[in-house]
């Protein structure tokens, strides 16, 4: 089953590029990446931009509306993501236990939506 690991984590907290531990947080997200290659799990994944590059849209009354930054007003943001194909939810708990994020943030794992007839 395939798993998005959704990376959230408040603006500001835990290492920043310009801190000394930078470095080593970013190691962790490439060993997290070269564990799930090795694993076979690895389907895609990527850092976002900052939350002040986002642009939402919907549509109301038959007209598009768009919005600059994220709709959700909340603390944590999302900042970057997982796909994982895991044989079940304990091995993605394992596997999201891997980044590094989740030391100061939250890892939030969702099953894809599987659409009958969809290859």
């Amino acid at each position: 089953m395939q798993y998005l690991a959704l990376i959230y984590s408040e603006d500001g907290v835990g290492p920043q590029p310009e801190d000394p531990e930078f470095a080593d947080y970013m190691a962790g997200y490439f060993k997290a990446s070269k564990t799930y290659e090795e694993a076979g799990i690895m389907r895609g994944g990527n850092a976002l931009q900052d939350t002040s590059t986002a642009t939402c849209v919907r549509i109301r009354g038959g007209k598009t509306e768009t919005m600059d930054g994220p709709f959700a007003e909340t603390k944590e943001r999302l900042g970057g993501y997982y796909v994982l194909d895991c044989t079940d939810l304990d091995q993605a708990i394992k596997m999201a236990e891997l980044i590094p994020t989740a030391q100061h943030g939250t890892i939030e794992l969702r099953p894809v939506m599987i659409i009958p007839g969809d290859t």
